[in-house]
């Protein structure tokens, strides 16, 4: 059982208490002018569903996604990332997507 404290602390951007991404496509359909989520996912060029997911949180909004968002609305990525409530400083990446493969897994697979 988690509580709010540890969620407070996660690096994980879902875990967080300030995570709201209904305020950043609502921001973004006030901004460019539009009249729903379906407006949006034609403008942004994804399938309504897309938006939807995002809405309920059962999907996050991606780096490609991020980034047609700043195309099609001329807001920086770091004001996009705090209209959802991501304050994170940093972004860290594994480092087992810098390792080459092994040849002998290649070959087991």
């Amino acid at each position: 059982m988690t509580t709010q404290l540890d969620n407070m602390n996660s690096t994980r951007l879902a875990d967080q208490v300030a995570y709201d991404p209904n305020n950043l496509l609502d921001s973004l359909i006030e901004k460019l002018h539009l009249k729903n989520d379906a407006a949006l996912s034609r403008a942004l060029e994804v399938a309504p569903p897309v938006i939807s997911k995002i809405r309920h949180r059962r999907l996050p909004v991606g780096a490609s996604l991020l980034i047609r968002m700043h195309e099609v609305s001329d807001l920086s990525i770091r004001d996009l990332r705090i209209l959802m409530g991501d304050r994170r400083d940093k972004f860290r990446i594994s480092d087992k997507q810098f390792k080459p493969k092994e040849a002998g897994s290649e070959q087991q697979q």
